[in-house]
């Protein structure tokens, strides 16, 4: 585990931003990523009938839509133990694989640091 307040600012921000995605929308997972210019894009996890995304790749497409070129690093808050494939390749997809995602707990609290190419 890492304390939180032990994060890069920047990091500490997308796990805040994560959480309060999941709060805010009563969701099971929450999540953040920056890109290569310092923007953010918070989603959580879509689950409509003809619809599913994760939180994680939610907020990569939504980067993607928005003109992101790259990642600098990503965020999931949820009370899952590990992240699944497919997310990692969406973050490796856009940002590289050695792109970091921080899983967090739901208290916010970071439990790993995954590279992008981590299964």
């Amino acid at each position: 585990m890492t304390d939180s307040s032990a994060l890069d600012p920047e990091d500490r921000k997308i796990v805040t931003l994560a959480r309060s995605a999941r709060a805010r929308n009563a969701v099971p997972e929450g999540a953040a990523v920056r890109d290569d210019t310092g923007r953010t894009y918070v989603a959580g996890t879509v689950d409509l009938p003809s619809l599913k995304l994760s939180a994680l790749r939610t907020a990569v497409a939504m980067a993607v839509a928005s003109g992101a070129a790259s990642l600098e690093a990503a965020a999931v808050v949820s009370d899952v133990e590990s992240v699944p494939a497919e997310d990692l390749a969406a973050v490796a997809d856009l940002g590289g694989a050695g792109t970091p995602v921080l899983l967090a707990g739901t208290d916010g609290t970071v439990r790993a640091t995954l590279s992008a190419d981590s299964e």
